[in-house]
């Protein structure tokens, strides 16, 4: 592993650092790995936007790990949260009425879109509050056909990767749960239907939508699943009008529309959820990561007051074990205060706009290999290509081995520098924690700046 900065005087211990490895590789099945192919880095500790490792090596976190630390590490509000509910009682079952779970729940509610997002189902996480939307979807409805992007990822149970369009949903396409049409979503730099604006592209991938449902029968869908800003597949913000247009189409055919803001949400694009930036309202919203920070397990559904209603006098045929866990529902009571107290949102809407956004603009101008860079508030994603030209990505389409090189060299200089990079296909990501300052920001793009030098070697476009 490259050297990354040690710019504070930072504990060392080499022995437990190799203690961690080794039980590591010898005890822990990780994801989305092939096992023996994987070395993962020992983590000692965190503070804010950085990391460190037990050889005194420290990263500035651009992922926020998985987009998912989103006011920082080690914030010490949120500790206290956990200690004080702990002590008082730290779990109890879903079945109860409890302090923490009820406060949760209406601080949810309270930052919803609209008058109509009153309810709470408590999930563990992502996939299975997008799970536990489709369900409920299709119970209120009484379809079964459920449709979304191919560019996305929704998760990795069963129905939410069915849910997911992107390659990861290949070999899992044998357990998981059917019933589910993939269709195009816009995407003005490729875009599929041939645009030449983002208002075209808005109007022909709204025209494909609908086309998709006449094909499909609208009448069988009971519901549209997006991720409002699309995450690892890209930061694809949706064109104005957009969302709007699908909100109408569900409308037209008595289907639901189900916000994923699994990622986008909690002040991520500078907004609660990233669906206030069209004032759009939708039937659902999935969420998690954002809501503690990922510093304990939390995920939901925010439900409409109609579909709430279906199960007044039926019941509702599901539960977790942790649904609505009490340290994890008290550390996200104390997150919305912080976002709050501490204007969490607007200083990330400045962050974008501000900082951000002019300074990966400020980099594509520099280097020929950035082709685009989109986002909002602290969510961007810097696309890296060959020909500016032909707009050919600098990696094929889920590359791998020696095809992945660029990227793969590109991440490493990022690492020897010390910054830890979001890497996706032919993309960095920029995704900071949302508390991060201007200076903090301004370090990463300066060491981005310096690795970009190496995929503009791979650059084979005249000019930019």
């Amino acid at each position: 592993m490259p050297k990354a900065s040690q710019k504070n005087a930072l504990p060392v211990n080499h022995a437990l650092g190799e203690r961690v490895h080794k039980l590591d590789r010898a005890h822990v099945f990780h994801t989305w790995a092939a096992q023996a192919e994987i070395d993962p880095l020992p983590i000692a500790g965190g503070k804010g936007s950085y990391f460190w490792d037990y050889d005194g090596n420290r990263y500035l976190d651009f992922a926020s790990q998985l987009v998912n630390v989103n006011l920082g590490h080690g914030n010490p509000r949120l500790l206290k949260a956990i200690a004080e509910q702990g002590a008082k009682l730290a779990n109890i079952a879903p079945s109860f009425a409890s302090e923490a779970r009820s406060e949760a729940a209406h601080a949810i509610a309270g930052i919803a879109p609209g008058k109509h997002l009153n309810k709470v189902f408590f999930t563990n996480g992502g996939a299975d509050a997008n799970e536990h939307a489709m369900r409920m979807a299709r119970l209120h409805t009484g379809r079964t056909k459920i449709l979304s992007f191919y560019r996305s990822y929704h998760g990795a149970t069963s129905g939410a990767i069915a849910l997911t369009g992107e390659p990861r949903r290949w070999a899992n396409e044998a357990t998981s749960d059917g019933h589910v049409v993939h269709f195009w979503g816009p995407y003005a730099y490729r875009s599929p239907f041939w645009a030449k604006s983002e208002k075209e592209e808005c109007v022909r991938a709204l025209e494909h939508l609908r086309n998709v449902l006449m094909v499909e029968g609208p009448q069988t869908v009971a519901a549209i699943v997006m991720e409002t800003v699309i995450g690892t597949n890209g930061v694809l913000v949706p064109p104005d009008g957009y969302l709007a247009g699908v909100r109408k189409l569900c409308d037209e055919h008595g289907i639901l529309m189900i916000s994923d803001e699994v990622m986008a949400g909690f002040a991520r694009c500078g907004e609660w959820f990233a669906v206030d930036h069209w004032k759009v309202v939708p039937d659902l919203i999935t969420f998690a990561k954002g809501v503690t920070s990922g510093y304990v397990q939390l995920g939901g559904v925010i439900i409409s007051d109609a579909i709430a209603a279906t199960f007044d006098h039926r019941a509702y045929p599901g539960g977790l074990t942790y649904s609505g866990h009490l340290l994890a529902c008290a550390v996200a009571v104390e997150s919305i205060k912080t976002y709050r107290e501490e204007k969490i949102v607007q200083h990330v809407r400045d962050l974008g706009a501000k900082v951000i956004g002019p300074g990966l603009r400020a980099l594509m101008k520099k280097h020929p290999s950035v082709g685009e860079v989109r986002g909002l508030g602290a969510f961007w994603a810097v696309e890296l290509v060959k020909d500016r030209k032909t707009r050919e990505p600098l990696v094929p389409f889920n590359a791998k081995g020696k095809d992945a090189e660029p990227m793969a060299k590109f991440k490493q200089a990022c690492l020897s520098k010390g910054l830890w990079p979001f890497v996706h296909f032919n993309r960095t990501h920029v995704a900071p924690p949302c508390t991060a300052s201007a200076e903090e920001v301004k370090e990463g793009l300066e060491i981005l700046d310096k690795a970009l030098a190496v995929t503009d070697r791979y650059y084979t476009g005249k000019g930019a």
